[in-house]
C-alpha cells in the first residue's frame, strides 16, 4: 500500500469535476420531473402522476401527527418541545404538492401491508432522526402495541410483536469502510464489507452527506484510502463520489429488486449562513416560519449534483427521495438551542415532531403508491 501526502489524488481531476458540477447544477434541479424515464427506472423522483417534490408548506391545524410527550423513540437531541422550545408554529406546516395531494399516513395500514418484513434505516444522524419519526408516526396508531426496542454500539431494532414488523438503524457515517488499521483510522472508499450487515432487509433506506465535510477533532478518519494509496486527504466533493459511486456498485451487486425496495433519502440541508436565504448575520436560531420565496436563495448544493452523477451508475431500481428542496425551506423546523445533548446552535438536525415525518410520509407514499 503507498502513501501520499498530497490533499488531492489528482488536482487536475477535480477542477473538471468541479467545473462539471457547476455548469450542470441549475439544469439538474430543474429537470427532475422531466428526467424521470430517462434512468431506465433506476430513480424515481416522483408518483406516475405528479412530482411529490415540488410544491410549498401550509398550515395544517390537524398537526402535528403525534404528540412528543407520547412517543417513547424521540432521544433528547430531536425532542425539542421538552427541552424548552417556546414556539409552536414549526410543529404545524403540512408539505403540499403543487399539483396532487400525499396520503395521510396511515399506522395501522403500515403494519399491515408490511407485517413479517424487516426495514433498515443505513446512515448517519440523519438516519436515525428518520428512523425515529418513523417509529412515533406508527406507535401513535397504536399506541398500546406491544415492542421491543433493542439498542446496541452502531445497531438499533424496534418490533411491533403483534405485526412482526421491525424497524432497524445501522449507522454508518459514510456507507464505505471506516477501518482501524496500524497507520491509524482508515476511510477506504472502495470497500464495503458492512454492506453484508444490510442483506436479506425487505426494505433499505440509505443516507450519507453530512460526516463527508467535517474536519479537525471531529473528522473520525486519519487518512482516506482510494485504491492501494493512503491520502492525508483528498477533495471532500471527489471523495463523496467516490464512496458513493462505491454504493452504487453494492446496490447494482447484491440488492434483488423482487425481494428488497431500496430508497435514498437525499441531503439534508443545514442552516447555518443565512445568506442561503437572504438574512446574512442569521442562522437557524429564533426562525419560527419557513422560507416562503418562490426559489431559495442559495441553490442546490453540489452534493446534490453529485447524487445525480452517481445514480447513473444504478442498474437496479432505487427510489431517491428527493427531500434537499423542500427540507431548505425549513429553516425553522432545526433543534438550534432547544437540544438535550447536543450543546450549542444545531442546525443539522430536525426537531421531532416535525420535517423528518413529511420525509417519512413521502417514503410512505412511494412504498405503497
Amino acid at each position: 500500500m503507498g502513501f501520499s501526502s498530497q490533499e488531492n489524488p489528482s488536482s487536475l481531476y477535480f477542477f473538471f469535476f468541479f467545473l462539471l458540477c457547476l455548469t450542470t447544477v441549475v439544469s439538474a434541479y430543474t429537470n427532475t420531473s422531466s428526467n424521470n424515464g430517462e434512468e431506465g427506472g433506476r430513480r424515481e423522483l416522483a408518483s406516475w402522476k405528479c412530482n411529490w417534490f415540488k410544491g410549498s408548506w401550509v398550515y395544517d391545524v390537524k398537526y402535528p401527527l403525534y404528540d412528543p410527550y407520547k412517543c417513547p423513540f424521540i432521544d433528547p437531541q430531536f425532542n425539542c418541545k421538552k427541552y424548552g422550545r417556546p414556539d409552536n408554529f414549526y410543529l404545524k406546516y403540512r408539505w403540499q404538492p403543487s399539483s396532487c395531494s400525499l396520503p395521510r399516513f396511515n399506522g395501522l395500514y403500515f403494519l399491515r401491508k408490511m407485517r413479517g418484513k424487516k426495514i433498515m434505516f443505513v446512515g448517519d444522524s440523519l438516519s436515525t432522526n428518520m428512523w425515529q419519526s418513523l417509529a412515533c408516526l406508527i406507535h401513535s396508531w397504536v399506541p398500546n402495541a406491544r415492542y421491543t426496542l433493542l439498542r446496541q454500539k452502531g445497531l438499533a431494532s424496534l418490533t411491533f410483536e403483534d405485526y412482526g414488523v421491525t424497524l432497524k438503524l445501522y449507522r454508518t457515517q459514510f456507507l464505505v469502510d471506516l477501518d482501524t488499521e496500524n497507520v491509524g483510522r482508515v476511510l477506504k472508499l472502495d470497500s464495503i464489507k458492512q454492506g453484508k450487515m444490510w442483506r436479506g432487509m425487505d426494505v433499505l433506506i440509505f443516507n450519507s452527506w453530512h460526516w463527508w465535510t467535517h474536519i479537525d477533532h471531529i473528522q473520525p478518519w486519519d487518512y482516506m484510502e482510494d485504491g492501494n494509496r493512503l491520502y492525508k486527504d483528498m477533495n471532500r466533493l471527489v471523495a463523496y463520489y467516490k464512496g458513493m459511486t462505491t454504493w452504487a456498485r453494492w446496490v447494482n451487486a447484491f440488492v434483488n429488486p423482487s425481494k428488497t425496495k431500496v430508497f435514498f433519502n437525499g441531503v439534508s440541508p443545514v442552516h447555518y449562513d443565512g445568506r442561503d436565504w437572504g438574512e446574512p448575520m442569521k442562522s437557524c436560531k429564533s426562525q419560527t416560519q419557513p422560507f416562503y420565496g418562490r426559489k431559495y436563495p442559495g441553490g442546490p448544493p453540489v452534493a446534490w449534483v453529485i447524487l445525480n452523477k452517481v445514480f447513473r451508475r444504478l442498474k437496479k431500481p432505487v427510489y431517491w427521495l428527493d427531500i434537499t428542496g423542500l427540507s431548505q425551506l425549513r429553516k425553522d423546523a432545526h433543534p438550534s438551542a432547544y437540544s438535550g445533548n447536543h450543546p450549542g446552535n444545531d442546525c443539522s438536525h430536525w426537531c421531532l415532531p416535525g420535517l423528518p415525518d413529511t420525509w417519512n410520509v413521502l417514503f410512505y407514499s412511494a412504498l405503497f403508491s
